[in-house]
């Protein structure tokens, strides 16, 4: 169960409502920020030909979305302990809304590129809030593991069905309507929010600007150059810059740190081995998720011979089976609790994974394939909120909002370091057939450790808190 602070405790600045309409308020935002990543996929041809982009217009469209969500996780939590989660979260989908606005109405690729970067920071803001407020409510561990699994399984829907919604909207209404479609849906969940979610209060005292520049610094270096390095190389100095200017950011924000009296991430927070194994497995789960989805859509496509549609449509199974392990977890986790459910769901997909790298071959018909990535993604639907439920858990009540930021920024780098792995295993390979096993091998692996981790860095539910040295 989420520990509650004294002032937490007697929060109530919404009326009494059914967690039904609080989960809808809460998944309505994170969910359309999933669903706007995911869009983007299928809307990119159609912007450059609306807008003239170039390339390079577009890859910002995209990344610059990324870069400025990825940089102000860590800000945006210290926002929402000083401020309240429920503020915090409601300005960060009002800015969500109105940057979409502006990218509906862009004239040109210069006012669509600020909109994507507005949305970033309306991201930044709510969806690690959105968790605090969730979990907030939830009255005891099994009431919590019922509504983990309920709200994943609505944004994992979200996510999956992006590049269909995106390709319905696309081509029946034009690219600016994936932009507006986020104008109602912002509108109703900035209402039932302000309706059904109660406050969290948050705790005065000095926000740490100095050591938030440093950090912004440092994250915005490493996004910067794990969204380029993949397009203009690893060498080019840009990127390299990029990367010397996080190091450097890095290293600034950690004497910060050392020396604040009150630090940015609590000593207490880095201390504990829960936390740092399930943040840990939060980036192993996205390196692996979405660098086995970035194979795939160009493995589909350019091995398999598969046209854009068929490819979508060959992959869309295999992401619509995250709900039902997101579901599968709210019985499994009551049931075995959240340690050996995690530990088992991750073996089982390193093993799958394994299983495809050393069979996959151009004889190997699709449904095989289908069939065990399938299975593969349902066990890391398994995963998700029970990560997530461990991962809050060892933060309490007191630190559940730069706990959730940790989270999203640590599951963000794993998505972009797992996109950009991958980008090197299919250049460095000879052929499809030799770079598949291979990645399919690292993502294995990757599943693998965290499995290792669960099973050492993770106690069994209602045991304390097991710290390593800050």
């Amino acid at each position: 169960m989420i520990a509650q602070t004294p002032a937490s405790a007697s929060v109530s600045t919404a009326p009494p409502r059914g967690q039904g309409l609080r989960l809808i308020a809460l998944a309505l935002g994170f969910g359309m920020a999933v669903l706007d990543t995911t869009i983007m996929n299928v809307a990119g041809p159609a912007l450059r030909t609306g807008l003239g982009l170039t390339l390079s217009g577009l890859t910002w469209v995209v990344g610059g979305y990324v870069l400025v969500f990825a940089s102000l996780l860590l800000l945006a939590g210290s926002l929402a302990e000083r401020h309240g989660a429920r503020r915090v979260y409601l300005a960060g989908l009002g800015l969500f809304v109105a940057a979409s606005l502006l990218c509906a109405l862009a004239p040109t690729a210069g006012p669509l590129i600020a909109g994507r970067l507005l949305q970033g920071a309306g991201a930044a803001l709510f969806m690690p809030s959105s968790l605090t407020l969730l979990l907030a409510a939830a009255p005891g561990a099994k009431e919590r593991t019922r509504l983990l699994s309920l709200w994943t399984a609505i944004v994992s829907v979200a996510g999956g069905l992006g590049p269909a919604v995106g390709g319905v909207l696309v081509a029946g209404f034009g690219w600016r309507s994936v932009f507006l479609i986020n104008v109602p849906v912002g509108v109703l969940g900035i209402v039932l929010a302000r309706a059904v979610v109660a406050e969290v209060p948050g705790r005065p005292g000095a926000l740490g600007a100095g050591g938030h520049a440093w950090g912004l610094l440092a994250l915005a270096g490493l996004s910067y150059g794990l969204i380029q390095g993949p397009e203009t190389g690893w060498t080019a100095p840009a990127v390299l810059g990029a990367f010397a200017v996080a190091v450097a950011a890095a290293a600034g924000f950690g004497a910060r740190e050392r020396r604040a009296v009150r630090r940015i991430l609590p000593r207490p927070l880095l201390a504990d081995l829960r936390f740092r194994s399930a943040g840990s497995i939060g980036f192993l789960l996205n390196f692996g998720m979405y660098g086995t989805l970035f194979l795939l859509g160009l493995f589909f496509q350019q091995a398999r011979g598969a046209g854009p549609l068929r490819a979508g449509l060959e992959i869309m199974p295999l992401q619509l089976v995250w709900p039902v392990g997101n579901l599968l977890h709210g019985h499994l986790g009551r049931r075995f609790g959240g340690r050996p459910t995690m530990v088992v769901s991750l073996g089982l997909a390193a093993a799958g994974m394994a299983v495809l790298a050393l069979t996959v071959s151009p004889a190997m018909p699709y449904w095989v394939l289908a069939v065990v990535l399938a299975a593969v993604n349902t066990a890391m639907g398994v995963v998700v909120p029970a990560m997530t439920g461990a991962l809050m858990d060892a933060a309490g009540g007191e630190h559940a909002n730069i706990a959730s930021a940790v989270l999203n920024a640590n599951r963000q780098f794993g998505t972009l370091v797992g996109v950009a792995a991958t980008s090197a295993v299919i250049a460095g390979a000879g052929g499809w057939y030799t770079a598949v096993p291979v990645a399919f091998g690292l993502v294995a692996a990757v599943f693998a450790a965290g499995a290792l981790l669960a099973w050492l860095g993770l106690r069994a539910d209602g045991e304390g808190s097991r710290t390593l040295p800050a």
